[in-house]
């Protein structure tokens, strides 16, 4: 395996992420009712207090960064009211950044208005799922408030002609939009979009080629976590797709991933420093 590129480093919240020396691991906080891994913080009695306790021990089993989105994204999901999640949205990263101040907080979201509240309440990061539309308003609020973005691959039909390809393509451009909007491209991350307008057939295609990102120059982030696609292949429901996950893990760090956005943070990150051991090593 050719050795990617060096991607230098990016600053998110207090934290430097050095890419390449390792795999970082991002936990996922859902403060919604209707998640489909069935882990949606909105049904706890206090969501803000179930939120904080998760993202505790998350952090103690080795969470390098926690990803927060008040809305889900699965399939047929209820859309959200911008208003609706900011309220769901913003008590959670106030709450979880006064409780774990030096972890870097991600906000998982598609409306300005939100990433801009969560930014005020402590977020340091914009995860914009839909970075392939024609709009730049996140990449531009990412801009005034000098916070790294991550720019995910999706589309409204699974139609392509050369999957890979289109991907890249579309990544490509989502990448030029964000520096056209004043994103330095060392904040930039990249998503392939895995269950994201894309088939089970073509979730495995990504998989199997994950390295074609590398062309794109910037530190790849992956969540396969619990997806359907996984429950597909194995025939499971979600609380039982972890070791598919942790399978998924380890194929994308020998394809050269740089961040893992999973549920079960332990069982991941014990996955990532053993293939880091094995294909980061520089013994």
């Amino acid at each position: 395996m050719t050795a990617p590129a060096s991607l230098g480093e990016t600053r998110i919240g207090e934290t430097t992420f050095r890419w390449g020396e390792r795999t970082f691991v991002m936990g996922i906080l859902n403060a919604t009712p209707d998640s489909f891994s069935g882990d949606g913080l909105l049904t706890a009695r206090d969501p803000v207090a179930a939120a904080v306790e998760r993202g505790r021990e998350m952090v103690a089993a080795g969470a390098d960064l926690l990803d927060i989105g008040g809305e889900s994204t699965r399939p047929g999901h209820d859309e959200v009211a911008e208003a609706d999640e900011i309220q769901r949205v913003v008590p959670v990263v106030a709450a979880v950044h006064q409780a774990l101040p030096r972890v870097p907080l991600s906000v998982d979201t598609t409306k300005p208005a939100v990433a801009e509240a969560a930014l005020d309440a402590g977020a340091a990061l914009i995860n914009d799922v839909w970075c392939v539309a024609a709009g730049d308003a996140l990449p531009r609020l990412a801009a005034a408030r000098d916070v790294p973005i991550v720019l995910m691959h999706n589309r409204a039909m699974p139609t392509y002609t050369n999957l890979m390809s289109e991907i890249v393509a579309d990544l490509q451009a989502a990448i030029h939009r964000a520096l056209a909007a004043g994103v330095p491209r060392e904040t930039i991350i990249v998503d392939p979009g895995f269950g994201f307008g894309k088939t089970a057939d073509h979730n495995l295609v990504v998989l199997r080629e994950l390295a074609a990102l590398r062309v794109l120059g910037r530190p790849i982030l992956l969540g396969t976590s619990r997806k359907s696609t996984l429950g597909r292949v194995l025939d499971l429901p979600p609380a039982e797709r972890v070791e598919a996950t942790v399978a998924t893990t380890a194929l994308a760090i020998v394809a050269g991933v740089d961040i893992v956005r999973v549920h079960d943070v332990r069982e991941n990150v014990r996955a990532a420093r053993m293939s880091d051991a094995v294909v980061r090593s520089h013994g």
